[in-house]
């Protein structure tokens, strides 16, 4: 995907201060992450306690973000997906937008579009009430967590280290997810637990 003047105002105009009215919790690292139960894209029912023993990564998804464009236009958050995937890790790709809003896709349709993008997500998750994301604290997409095994979160934040709308970045930024998958396999700490997540705003409902 070619990168534009267009899709910098766009990121701009969609880009969030995160300073926002809603009471939003928050996952914290180290502690266990939010139980929940959900229907994804397929209608089928979704819980976190089945993943227990397993790596988990939690993804928020709103495919009319720039942000959430960058990723998937250049087919990087697809092979995180792919490469998390082959070593056993499941990812729930999560979209808390309200049905509400303009960017709200139907389950159908956020189904079909992720099959379109070629993601690998073991599941795409309808959080229309937003109880997850709040639960998480998930303020943008794509905002990212990985819990380990024991259902302990062990990093939440941003999925790299470049905070741009520009596919350009993602060859020389740090995927802070990978590299907390890697470490946590390896049986060394997480070296960076927590970013700044970076990203449009999640659309909740009121």
């Amino acid at each position: 995907m070619k990168f534009s003047k267009h899709l910098v105002a766009s990121a701009l105009a969609a880009a969030t201060l995160f300073a926002s009215g809603a009471a939003i919790a928050a996952a914290t690292v180290g502690q266990p992450a939010p139980a929940f139960s959900v229907a994804d894209t397929s209608g089928k029912t979704v819980n976190l306690a089945d993943f227990k023993g397993k790596y988990v990564v939690m993804e928020w998804v709103n495919p009319g973000c720039p942000f959430v464009v960058k990723h998937y236009g250049a087919s990087n958050m697809q092979a995180a997906q792919k490469d998390a995937g082959a070593k056993g890790v499941v990812w729930l790709t999560v979209s808390s937008t309200a049905p509400g809003s303009s960017d709200y896709k139907k389950p159908a349709e956020l189904g079909k579009w992720m099959q379109q993008q070629g993601g690998a997500p073991s599941a795409t998750l309808m959080d229309d009430d937003g109880k997850i994301g709040r639960a998480f604290g998930a303020k943008a997409t794509p905002h990212t967590f990985v819990i380990d095994p024991q259902g302990r979160v062990i990093y939440a934040g941003a999925i790299d280290s470049k905070p741009t709308a520009n596919p350009a970045d993602i060859a020389g930024a740090t995927n802070y997810v990978r590299a907390a998958l890697a470490e946590s396999m390896a049986g060394k700490p997480v070296s960076t637990p927590t970013t700044q997540a970076y990203g449009c705003s999640v659309k909740y409902s009121s």
